[in-house]
Parts: structure tokens; sequence; C-alpha cells
């Protein structure tokens, strides 16, 4: 398999399942030549503060840009993240980020859950790097005008990638190629500031 090369480093938040092996952030992974990934949580799993430190961790033994590509849960991890820190981003690519005010299936954490691991109120502010958000039509997790009221506060590129549930292998993503033109575009800005 030809690896992908970019110029930042990708670093893989996954969300609250952590890593899947069919999930296409996984898949990914194995493609990209400059790449590393956020370890799961071995303890406190739910808990926002140590999510966001396990970032912080794998940040601090990158060198140089980074373009952090996360997903659902794993985008909320990154606006904490953002707030709180400070390291030579390159860009976000954020894909399908859960609305905390809505209720969410029984096989997900409750929004009182939730606000009590310190995951609500969620940061209501413009990122510190250039972003792309994105959404579908058809997520359980959060309805597109909600996801695309959040892109315009984040100052987010916002893609609409149609009814693709929450992109995830329960909604028939495994690999899924668009991540790569989407982390190309962003790599690309790095090129433009050389």
């Amino acid at each position: 398999m030809e690896k992908i090369f970019t110029q930042a480093t990708v670093l893989i938040i996954p969300g609250l399942r952590d890593h899947v092996a069919e999930h296409w952030q996984t898949l990914l992974e194995s493609r990209l030549a400059k790449v590393r990934s956020v370890a799961p949580a071995e303890i406190d799993q739910l808990n926002c503060a140590n999510r966001v430190a396990r970032i912080q961790a794998e940040l601090e033994k990158i060198q140089g840009p980074v373009i952090l590509v996360a997903h659902s849960a794993g985008v909320l991890m990154t606006l904490h993240w953002a707030v709180q820190h400070q390291h030579d981003i390159q860009g976000a690519l954020l894909v399908a980020p859960p609305d905390l005010s809505q209720s969410w299936p029984a096989n997900y954490p409750s929004p009182d859950l939730l606000k009590k691991e310190g995951w609500s109120p969620l940061p209501n502010q413009k990122l510190p790097f250039p972003s792309i958000v994105v959404a579908s039509t058809n997520d359980h997790l959060a309805q597109f005008d909600e996801v695309e009221q959040m892109a315009k506060v984040w100052g987010s590129q916002l893609v609409n990638a149609g009814a693709v549930g929450h992109l995830n292998p329960a909604a028939g993503f495994g690999s899924w190629p668009m991540a790569e033109q989407l982390i190309a575009q962003l790599d690309a800005v790095n090129m433009e500031n050389i």
C-alpha cells in the first residue's frame, strides 16, 4: 500500500469509542507517513479533562506543524484543548461533531452525564487555526443546521457530506477517501507559508 505523505504531522483524535479497527480514522492512520494517534484513556474514559490531557501529551511528542483529524466526541475534545493549550496547529479536520444539547440514543452518554464529566458548556469561540467541519444531513447525534451554526462560530469551512449518518462503521464507513482530500487541502496551507 502506497503511503500518503504530508508536510505536517497528522494527529488522529478518535471519539469516545477510541480506536475501532474498521473506522476510517484507523484505516487512514495506516496509510499516512507522518501520523500519530491519541492513545485510548485507560481510566476515567468519559472525563473530558482526561481526554484533553491525552491530546496535549501526544502533541508534546511532535515537532513542527500538526493537522488534527477528529471525529465525533474527538471534535469536542479538540475544542476544549484549543482554549486551554497552544501548539503549532496547521489546521483541523473536524468530522461529525455531536450536538451536546440534543438527546442522544440510549447507547450514548446522557447530556447530564456529559456535563458532569466536563464536556459542556462547549467553548463557543473562533478556533485559532484553520479548520474544516464535515457534517451529515442525517446524523443521529446532530442536526445539520446545528453543525452549520457550530462551524460558523468556530470560523470553519463547512462541507456537507450528504446523507452519510455519523460517518462511522455503523453508517457504512470504513475507508473514506474524502478525508485524504481535505487533509491535503489543510496541508497545502503549510506550503503557502513556506
